[in-house]
């Protein structure tokens, strides 16, 4: 029997390495076996592998688009977290073969750091033949292809985190539309390095986990944690991060690479999990060398068929379609999840930002809103300032005691206690002997020829004026305190209520301080007025005086005996000491030779103490009527009125109220791109709700 092989040319090119085998052995077109018998039929070829997964069906693909579309909005810088599937991995780990393997691209490659940056790849099964790629980065796009996709990378790359090896947290969006790839989302981050290499700052470990840990700590993240089969899980730096961020596994999925490199104990890693590896394993073999991607698949079908370790490895866990198939399921129950929380997160933002801008003064455009706007605001800083400045409410200020200003304002009235001052100038008479010293001096000044014993009213009023010219700074001090005080007070009200127009602000606060300056200025020389009052003369009506006296000068038989040396103790030997009420007890031994005079003298000691009670209580009340009568003249009238005379006479009137400070126009700006953003972002979702359904 012979055989003759009659070939025809063909120009198909066989699409796998196993069909070129086949081929080389029986060409498909005119191959036949001619016998004298009988013709065998011709051999059919396999055919290529089918796409690696069928697309979304209608109600998958929904869900994908719309978070596609929010992170394209940039819905994450409002604070609201998309379901994402981040991918890490350590240096060398082949995480960019296990992307290039679902995408059916090239990525970039070589030594140390190829990803330098996020790299957010957006596959989309595509019918058309003719696939599509483009980049998305800094506002731009830019249109590639297949052949030229690693370069353009490349070039972005470059272009954000500059030609040296450091790295940068600015995103590149790699979207790829093509036949046959899976409908994923997915981002990739720098490889996990210690060491730096030349070119690299000395933190790069430091760097690179910052930004994995940020893609990875919301719960939102699913972590696809690319392994290598020839090293211990346990001491791969990814699994630590993702262990820091995903105690149990819930939310990370493992994906072994160069199974066909350390077949060994591979079946134990994987069936064992001892990093708790909450979502599984999968393991694949990547493309090596010139294999196309068909052909790599091929081969990674018939390692882990006919390996004898491999093989081992149940078939549901093993090969890039089964990954690709895991992570779809993955993606879309984490999203049809998440997208109701979502709508709700955004829901909520958009209410608190329209609220806020409501809250905020409308942009005045004319004369007339800025005289109503400038009504409207001198009407609230009058009732805060009524309010805490004379009825002592608090509801505006409930934590600020500083604020809380009747009380502070009585705190400090109750410092000019005549009480304290008179015990603390006796004492010093006490301790140091001189008691009656400073009466006897003045009486014996004040003699003149006329009747013994009679008190001169010189000699008391020359008493009264050094010890009302010992207290005379004693008011002036007060008000300096307290007005001090309410030109603080009266700014954090001013500020409050002006924050929204700047020139108003500006022209209150210089107003209010200018007002505060006269009315302090006649403040103190009211009181200086009230204690010259007090050194002219030696009035009162109030009946407290004699009966003060009256009590205090019925110890005066005891004080003439102890001068008289005729007061004895229980031994028998002269006392000298006496208990006086409001002074204490007092040694009375240097007064017996001053006895012409000393009865004199303790008469107007007792005096001068009743009078000089009514002399404090005087002056503080007369202060605290004063101070109370000012408060109410300028919140009521004063402040209003310099407010007006200082923003109409510094220039531009009522007019420069129509400008918006900065930082409000700043505001204003960035809540309205909010709630633009937002609100396209609930539309995107509205559109596709009545859809969602859960994927068990």
């Amino acid at each position: 029997m012979g055989f003759k092989n009659k070939q025809k040319p063909n120009n198909n090119k066989p699409s796998s390495l196993l069909e070129r085998n086949i081929n080389m052995i029986f060409p498909q077109d005119t191959m036949s076996l001619v016998g004298d018998e009988h013709d065998i039929p011709p051999i059919t070829v396999l055919p290529p592998p089918p796409p690696l997964i069928s697309s979304y069906n209608d109600r998958i693909r929904p869900l994908l688009d719309a978070v596609d579309k929010l992170r394209n909005l940039k819905v994450m810088k409002e604070g609201i977290q998309l379901p994402t599937i981040v991918v890490v991995g350590d240096q060398s780990s082949g995480k960019s073969s296990v992307l290039e393997s679902l995408a059916g691209i090239s990525l970039p490659r070589g030594q140390g750091i190829c990803t330098r940056v996020p790299l957010i790849m957006r596959l989309q099964h595509h019918p058309n033949p003719d696939p599509e790629l483009f980049l998305e980065y800094m506002g731009k796009t830019m249109k590639t292809d297949e052949v030229n996709v690693s370069e353009a990378i490349n070039s972005a790359t470059q272009e954000i985190a500059g030609t040296a090896k450091g790295i940068k947290n600015t995103p590149i969006t790699l979207v790829v539309k093509k036949k046959g790839v899976p409908d994923l989302t997915m981002v990739d981050l720098p490889g996990i390095t210690r060491v730096p290499v030349h070119g690299q700052p000395e933190n790069i470990y430091e760097q690179i986990r910052e930004i994995i840990m940020e893609y990875i700590t919301p719960e939102e993240s699913i972590i696809l944690n690319v392994l290598s089969a020839n090293v211990d899980f346990s001491t791969c730096e990814s699994i630590m991060m993702s262990q820091s961020v995903d105690k149990s596994g819930q939310r990370t999925l493992a994906v072994v690479t160069k199974a066909d490199k350390s077949p060994e104990g591979l079946l134990e890693k994987v069936t064992n999990d001892d990093v708790s590896i909450g979502l599984g394993y999968v393991c694949v073999r990547n493309r090596i060398g010139e294999e196309s991607y068909e052909e790599a698949r091929l081969e990674e079908a018939k390692l882990f068929e006919s390996n004898v370790l491999l093989s081992k490895i149940d078939k549901s866990i093993v090969g890039i379609p089964v990954l690709a198939q895991r992570l779809v399921n993955i993606q879309a129950t984490i999203i049809s999840k998440c997208l109701p929380n979502i709508v709700k997160q955004i829901n909520e933002k958009l209410n608190l930002n329209v609220d806020e801008v409501n809250k905020m003064p409308k942009n005045l455009s004319s004369v007339a809103e800025a005289m109503a706007a400038f009504m409207q605001v001198m009407g609230l800083v009058k009732e805060s300032l009524r309010k805490i400045l004379i009825r002592g409410e608090y509801d505006e200020y409930p934590e600020d005691l500083e604020m809380h200003c009747t009380a502070r304002l009585a705190e400090m009235l109750d410092g000019l206690s005549s009480s304290t001052k008179i015990t603390e100038k006796a004492n010093d008479e006490v301790k140091s002997g001189n008691f009656l010293l400073e009466e006897i001096r003045v009486l014996e000044e004040a003699k003149g020829i006329g009747l013994p014993n009679f008190l001169p009213r010189t000699a008391f009023l020359t008493v009264l004026q050094k010890k009302v010219q010992g207290i005379s700074q004693t008011p002036v001090d007060f008000m300096n305190k307290v007005w001090g005080y309410i030109e603080s007070v009266l700014f954090a009200v001013l500020v409050r209520h002006c924050e929204n127009y700047p020139t108003l602000q500006c022209s209150s606060k210089r107003a209010a301080g200018n007002l505060i300056a006269k009315m302090k200025e006649e403040s103190i020389f009211r009181v200086k007025e009230i204690v010259q009052m007090e050194k002219l003369a030696d009035y009162t009506c109030d009946p407290e005086y004699i009966s003060v006296w009256n009590r205090l000068m019925l110890c005066q038989d005891t004080f003439l005996k102890i001068v008289q040396g005729t007061l004895k103790d229980c031994l028998n030997r002269k006392e000298t000491f006496m208990e006086i009420e409001g002074v204490g007890r007092v040694d009375l031994a240097h007064v017996e030779k001053y006895k012409d005079v000393a009865l004199q003298a303790f008469d107007m000691k007792m005096r001068m103490i009743s009078y000089w009670k009514i002399v404090l209580k005087r002056l503080t009340d007369s202060m605290a009527l004063y101070l109370l009568f000012s408060i109410h003249n300028l919140v009521n009238e004063d402040l209003e009125i310099e407010i007006v005379n200082e923003l109409i006479g510094y220039g531009g009137g009522i007019e420069r109220m129509l400008e918006e400070s900065p930082s409000v126009a700043g505001k204003r700006d960035r809540l309205l791109k909010s709630i633009k953003l937002l609100k396209e972002s609930k539309e995107v979702l509205a559109k596709i709700m009545d859809r969602i359904a859960v994927i068990e």
